[in-house]
């Protein structure tokens, strides 16, 4: 197709003059308004402000300028429809083959501290969602251009005369989708602002995502995944940055997602480390530094450790990461790594090394069901001690309240039924997933052992029958931290009474119920298995989220 004519005006002028340069070459007339043609101008290109092409002058501090059946008609016409070709003579209007337009600075305009409302609603652009709009919706004969990266190969494709249809197709989809995260931006700021901070919750749900990359696989190797990111949201896992290691998976992004909620419990002043398998932590403990915090969420389960997500609130340095050369981990997160851990992990050559931006405003939580979708604010409750109420005779000591404040913590994280077994600052069991309270129970003191003597527990909701705190008594559990709130509370209390249990109730629940099932070793179902190896005779996993 033929570029005989071309209108540019950008927010964006990265790359525009060299842009207009190769056009100019190419013996394009150029049409560009404001700072635009300012910057085309000073390089010595010839320009035609559009001012000339319509007849009239910019006007409104600029609102209206390219609003002209001069410019829209240039754009719209159909080249092959009589009928608009006769229109186009009758009212002098020239053809525009190539539109070069990207939209003002919306969505970093509200992103700054203290904008006002008049600031945002001045930059929202009308001129160039309408042009872009236009020019790609006739874009059989109008090439539109809204990504200042694609200017050298619009260039390439004028001059070799391969500017074709399916390619002015896809240029069509990139730009209603460029208008359309504009247009949820706008949307999204403006229900915040007639709704306020009622409950977060408005009553239309808008919000785009575009795609980061594709992943390995999704929940099991035989489905697609891909990775999308709200372009709103600062920080978090869709803002990390790997640094070495093979493609991460579904499944790996969804336990970082786990590692990284859970390890900021703790500010950067407390070094904290977690590490997650299949979204439940298995190892959580605090540490004079990193290396101490490692070793000790290590050591609380090492077993289930291996293969696992370890996310740590500190920097990734030389011990730290020498502590975890010899085993095998999937993911090593951190807000950042010393160039001497980057040397040393870096020699396993699989391992992903995600580097995470501490900075985070909590979001919405999504959950996709069929037809739908449930959103829901995030659990953000810090319960302590001095939000709780001792229900029992004993009261709890301070190192029993220092241990379920840290107990707390994590138990939120765990996906109900949970119940987690801790000492004042690193896990000892974790019990997650079950159909019934005391199934956790059982797993966690069994994963504790010795431990359990002298721990404290902690349970994600209330007690319906006191066979857990019973459970709890013969293991030496000392003291339990719960919401509270059956009807069946007393049985549990006369049981801890019975046991010298301390109950400490939050009155708040910390359920997480997602969507969770497990797979299990099945020893006889296939002769790999009843070997004791890792293997799976049909693999279908569905891991939790």
């Amino acid at each position: 197709m033929a570029v005989k004519r071309a209108l540019i005006s950008v927010s964006d002028k990265t790359g525009v003059v060299e842009f207009a340069k190769g056009l100019h070459e190419l013996g394009v007339e150029i049409i560009s308004t404001g700072g635009t043609m300012k910057a085309i101008a000073a390089a010595g290109i010839p320009v035609k402000s559009v001012s000339e092409v319509t007849g009239f002058p910019e006007m409104m501090d600029g609102r209206v300028k390219t609003l002209h059946p001069k410019i829209h008609g240039g754009i719209l016409a159909i080249r092959d429809n009589p009928e608009h070709v006769k229109a186009m003579k009758e009212h002098g209007i020239k053809g525009i083959d190539l539109v070069a337009v990207n939209l003002y600075p919306f969505r970093e305009t509200i992103a700054k501290p203290n904008v006002t409302r008049a600031e945002a609603i001045e930059n929202i652009d009308i001129g160039g969602p309408s042009m872009v709009r236009a020019a790609a919706k006739n874009y059989k004969y109008v090439t539109i251009v809204v990504d200042p990266s694609q200017y050298g190969e619009i260039l390439e494709r004028i001059k070799n005369d391969t500017l074709d249809e399916d390619f002015r197709l896809k240029l069509s989809r990139k730009a209603f989708l460029h208008t359309g995260l504009y247009d949820c931006a706008i949307a999204d700021y403006l229900t915040k602002e007639v709704d306020g901070d009622k409950d977060g919750l408005p009553d239309v749900y808008c919000k785009a995502f575009v795609k980061l990359q594709d992943l390995r696989y999704g929940e099991n190797p035989h489905q697609k995944a891909a990775f999308y990111k709200d372009p709103e949201a600062k920080g978090g896992i869709a803002a990390a940055k790997q640094l070495h290691g093979k493609e991460l998976s579904y499944n790996n992004i969804v336990d970082m997602e786990a590692a990284w909620d859970l390890v900021c419990e703790w500010g950067e002043d407390q070094p904290a480390c977690v590490i997650i398998k299949h979204t439940n932590p298995c190892g959580a403990a605090l540490g004079k530094d990193a290396l101490d915090a490692f070793q000790r969420a290590f050591n609380a389960d090492s077993k289930s450790a291996f293969g696992g997500i370890v996310a740590m609130n500190q920097v990734c340095d030389k011990a730290a990461a020498e502590a975890m050369k010899p085993i095998f981990f999937e993911v090593v997160m951190a807000p950042k790594f010393s160039q001497e851990a980057l040397d040393i992990l870096e020699t396993k050559k699989n391992i992903r090394l995600i580097e995470v931006p501490a900075a985070f405003k909590e979001e919405l939580q999504l959950h996709k069901v069929s037809g739908g979708l449930l959103v829901q604010t995030p659990d953000n409750s810090a319960e302590t001690r001095k939000d709780c109420k001792v229900v029992t005779k004993r009261a709890p000591t301070e190192e029993e309240w220092q241990a379920m404040e840290f107990a707390w913590k994590i138990v939120k994280h765990v996906k109900s039924n949970a119940i987690v077994l801790t000492g004042k600052d690193v896990t000892y069991g974790v019990g997650a997933g079950q159909m019934n309270r005391v199934g956790s129970a059982d797993i966690a003191i069994a994963e504790a052992g010795e431990k359990a003597k002298g721990s404290v527990m902690s349970s994600d909701a209330f007690f319906p029958f006191g066979d857990t705190i019973e459970a709890a008594g013969k293991a030496g559990v000392t003291a339990v931290i719960q919401p509270g709130g059956s009807i069946r509370d007393q049985e549990s209390i006369d049981m801890a009474n019975k046991y010298g249990i301390a109950i400490s109730v939050t009155v708040k629940r910390g359920f997480s119920h997602e969507g969770i099932s497990h797979w299990k070793r099945r020893q006889g179902t296939c002769p790999a298995l009843a070997a004791g190896t890792e293997s799976f005779c049909h693999r279908s996993l569905r891991h939790p989220r």
